[in-house]
């Protein structure tokens, strides 16, 4: 099931909500071309909503020494810079 502009025709619908056979929900932004997932619609709306924030530049951070060593990540070990993998290049 997807809902979009069926309750008001001749509109052009900027998200879509979609439920996946799995039971969870997509949430999709056709204006920034972003998506985001949760296990009810509301979630993945609420997801979508942190998605675009952080697109537009209104929305995420830099993560603390705290949350970055919680991951297993050094920040010592782990700075921006240096030459890139081959991969990458």
């Amino acid at each position: 099931m997807s809902i979009d502009s069926e309750g008001n025709p001749g509109r052009t619908p900027s998200i879509t909500l979609t439920e996946n056979p799995d039971g969870n929900w997509t949430a999709r932004n056709l204006v920034e071309e972003v998506s985001a997932q949760g296990e009810t619609r509301e979630e993945a709306l609420d997801n979508l909503d942190d998605v675009v924030a952080a697109v537009r530049g209104g929305g995420g951070r830099k993560p603390t020494e705290e949350e970055l060593q919680e991951l297993g990540i050094d920040p010592e070990e782990n700075v921006s810079g240096g030459e890139l993998p081959d991969v990458l290049k």
